[in-house]
């Protein structure tokens, strides 16, 4: 049982995540959200919070985008492409329930306070920027700490917002089996 209510894109989306676990959720039906349906999560957001977990491409990128705009202490839930893929076809949808249930619980919060606990160093000392595996290493690490994947600045970013520590993050990327460039 999920206390959030939880944010997804379509039916098919709220049917596969039934499936997996037993919560609340919400279509937004696209990117062209109605007013109907802002009502109604802003009411899940005051009330139980919110996750939002939309398809690991360029339209539900924008949608998270613009839902976490408007309710900035919400939850992100994220699958990798892979996990989420079915031919061409890559959403929520095509997920395996195990997927489904390890995203809602690496689901995180972004902080509100500006952290810069990472910087660009360590993402090139780690191999996610600056090299040609860089991409394959972030998606990694980005579906292990529950982050998603994202460019270097946008996977940057998230490790400061999302509130991962050292430790964390040092962990997850041993568990990943990233290489280390010792100086």
């Amino acid at each position: 049982m999920i206390k959030e209510v939880i944010i997804v894109e379509g039916k098919d989306d709220m049917a596969a995540i039934k499936q997996a676990v037993e919560a609340e959720i919400i279509a937004t039906h696209g990117y062209a959200i109605s007013k109907d349906i802002y009502k109604r999560i802003e009411t899940a957001y005051k009330t139980k919070g919110i996750i939002i977990f939309t398809d690991p491409d360029y339209a539900g990128e924008n949608i998270r985008r613009k839902l976490s705009e408007r309710f900035p202490k919400c939850k992100q839930a994220y699958l990798s492409q892979d996990e989420a893929r079915e031919g061409e076809n890559i959403g929520i949808e095509n997920a395996e329930p195990k997927s489904i249930i390890r995203a809602l619980r690496k689901a995180k919060a972004a902080e509100q306070v500006k952290r810069t606990e990472f910087t660009m160093n360590d993402l090139n000392k780690w191999f996610l920027a600056g090299n040609e595996n860089a991409s394959q290493n972030r998606a990694k690490l980005g579906q292990e700490l529950g982050i998603g994947y994202g460019n270097a600045k946008t996977f940057l970013s998230r490790l400061n917002n999302f509130n991962i520590n050292r430790e964390e993050f040092e962990k997850a990327a041993k568990s990943v089996k990233l290489n280390v460039r010792e100086r």
